[in-house]
């Protein structure tokens, strides 16, 4: 459990819960209209809110009866007046609807919230992975685990 002072640890947290949830309402409510999103799936990035809830849209109806639990390691963030910031590695595993854990895998995030009125927003996301120079292939495990 994160300290909910903590901007950064607060939106991992109902980042999670949204994820958890498949609810793309509360997915969206993390961030800003004009977020700016690097992701690692499927395109080079995405601009708006409406694309990216789009994206979750799609994503969150792509599991059908499977549920995704998100958490976090090694996360370190900062707060300072309007701005925060703070990067993790979010482990994502999906479950099937019997709770059977099906597959999982690891994604380092890095993310930038800044103060709307009374709530933080994120403004830039970026996702990554390493990438195998052998078989240029990412590396979606953290440290060679299973």
């Amino acid at each position: 459990m994160s300290d909910t002072h903590d901007p950064f640890l607060a939106a991992l947290d109902a980042y999670a819960a949204a994820v958890a949830a498949k609810d793309a309402d509360a997915f969206a409510a993390l961030y800003a209209d004009d977020v700016h999103v690097f992701d690692l799936w499927g395109r080079w990035e995405l601009r708006g809110l409406p694309a990216w809830r789009a994206m979750a849209q799609d994503w969150f109806s792509s599991l059908g009866a499977e549920t995704v639990a998100v958490t976090y390691a090694q996360a370190q963030s900062r707060a300072d007046g309007a701005l925060a910031y703070g990067h993790t590695v979010l482990t994502f595993a999906a479950h099937a609807a019997d709770g059977a854990r099906l597959r999982s895998l690891d994604n380092r995030i890095s993310l930038v919230l800044e103060r709307r009125g009374a709530d933080w927003k994120i403004v830039h996301e970026h996702t990554s992975a390493p990438v195998d120079h052998a078989s240029g292939k990412a590396l979606l495990k953290r440290d060679g685990a299973e």
